[in-house]
């Protein structure tokens, strides 16, 4: 019997209020996709979306059908709540 190669790569979600990291182990040729729903992040999180969400590895976003790499880093992003333009006009507009 021929064992599949692995793969360790590793997942981050973070909140306002936590940070979440995985480790987890995959078969060589899984997807972003698969490594998410195999890491029970979504059951963890049910406001992540992955149709909604966007999702990167080392900060470059990705589609969900992105073959991973060993030590490859998934990233899982939440919408922006402003506009960082605006965020920075406010800052500005602030200290006048």
């Amino acid at each position: 019997m021929v064992q599949n190669e692995t793969i360790s790569v590793e997942l981050v979600y973070i909140k306002p209020d936590c940070q979440t990291v995985l480790i987890l182990d995959l078969e060589q040729g899984s997807t972003i996709k698969q490594a998410i729903n195999n890491s029970g992040l979504l059951q963890r999180f049910p406001e992540i979306n992955l149709s909604v969400n966007k999702v990167g590895v080392f900060s470059k976003i990705k589609p969900l059908d992105y073959v991973l790499n060993n030590d490859d880093r998934i990233e899982i992003y939440r919408p922006l709540l402003v506009d960082p333009k605006e965020a920075r006009r406010r800052r500005v507009k602030e200290k006048q």
